[in-house]
């Protein structure tokens, strides 16, 4: 079904790549998830071949791949590994967001390309325990001071998807003289910088979401990179990298489903389960399902790449994270009602699944946030229409 929205010949040339590593990416997900380790080895190879860098623009010497390449990508590699993808996405829409936006100095741009080319990766890390989502609006408890031309950070951040594996921590926090959340580029070694490994969860369990800590980590001043206006951020379409892995993980249960639906011929049966009209039910539910969100993801990520189209967008990209993974959610468990009790298996990757999805509910925007912006840009519209009669 994805091969639909494969347009480039350049898109076709990274489908293969990353097909070539299906087997192998496939091979090591039940143990990365039995034992909650994270997937060093596949995110090596996925720099090595260039993945990480080829969002980066051709100016900088990347392949200047968009949005939707980003998707096309991000969901085949979660339908072999979703803990692989969902931890070096986060690379990819970082690197995406900052070089479209053109968000720090040219000098600072530079700098980071030659190290995204030599193999760097990247995450933000904001969220804290005390303040939850930075998308609703918290104020970091993690502080910034200046002193002797440098800044001091300290504090402690959760969630840090892929901390065993990044070169740089990309860091909110509090700057007292400036009364504002910067955004600080933090090198792994800096001293005063670990990782407490408190990931300890029943899904996504490979990420390394770990806790990032810094006590009184010295960075020079240059590495403010980023001041935001406001808080939460802007509109940012390479977010969609969050509901393109959790789409991955819905084919692979519908692959698997199908699967054994063909081969699953209890005695009591004259032939498989597929001729039997309720899982044909199903089945055709979760196509239903999986081409609904698939459309969705790749309008919007088109949308997204076309500057002329950009400025219409506005909830696009909260409604393909909502309708997406909850999509997501409904389609593993449709998988497991045809399989039956044999999906509880700890040796089945139906359950793995069914337990990766539910993430997705808690990866940022939440479900509540984005119906509440439909209603409110609803109740503005109404508003501006009147106002202008």
């Amino acid at each position: 079904m994805i091969n639909l929205f494969l347009k480039t010949e350049q898109q076709k040339k990274w489908f293969k790549m990353l097909h070539e590593m299906e087997e192998k990416l496939k091979s090591r997900s039940s143990e990365i998830d039995e034992m909650a380790r994270f997937p060093i080895e596949n995110i090596q190879d996925l720099v090595q071949m260039g993945y990480t860098s080829i969002i980066l623009p051709q100016a900088y010497g990347g392949e200047g791949l968009k949005a939707y390449d980003m998707v096309l990508f991000q969901e085949t590699l979660a339908s072999f590994d979703a803990n692989t993808a969902l931890s070096i996405g986060w690379t990819l829409g970082v690197v995406g967001d900052i070089y479209e936006q053109k968000l720090w100095s040219d000098e600072n741009l530079d700098f980071f390309a030659k190290e995204i080319l030599n193999g760097a990766t990247v995450n933000r890390s904001v969220s804290e325990a005390q303040t939850g989502s930075p998308s609703r609006g918290g104020r970091p408890g993690t502080s910034a001071v200046r002193k002797d031309g440098s800044w001091v950070i300290s504090g402690r951040k959760n969630f840090t998807t892929a901390s065993p594996s990044l070169t740089y921590f990309l860091t909110s926090a509090w700057i007292e003289e400036k009364e504002k959340v910067g955004f600080f580029l933090i090198h792994k070694d800096s001293k005063g910088l670990s990782i407490d490994e408190t990931w300890d969860v029943i899904a996504m369990r490979g990420t390394g979401s770990h806790d990032l800590v810094l006590d009184h980590v010295v960075v020079d001043e240059s590495k403010l990179v980023e001041l935001p206006n406001k808080s939460g951020g802007g509109f940012n379409g390479w977010v969609l990298h969050i509901p393109a892995c959790y789409l991955g993980i819905a084919q692979a249960a519908r692959d698997y489903a199908v699967m054994f639906a063909n081969q699953h011929s209890p005695n009591s049966l004259n032939g498989p389960i597929s001729q039997l009209p309720n899982v044909q039910q199903h089945l055709g539910e979760i196509d239903l399902e999986l081409s609904k969100a698939r459309h969705l993801i790749y309008s919007v990520a088109e949308a997204y790449d076309d500057e002329t189209r950009r400025e219409y967008l506005s909830n696009e990209v909260g409604i393909v994270k909502h309708a997406v993974t909850n999509a997501a959610i409904t389609i593993v468990d449709k998988a497991m009602r045809i399989v039956g009790a044999k999906s509880l298996q700890r040796s089945n990757p139906l359950q793995r699944y069914y337990r990766d999805v539910r993430a997705g509910l808690h990866n940022p925007p939440a479900d509540d946030m984005t119906i509440r912006k439909l209603a409110e840009t609803a109740i503005e519209q109404e508003k501006m229409k009147h106002k202008n009669d």
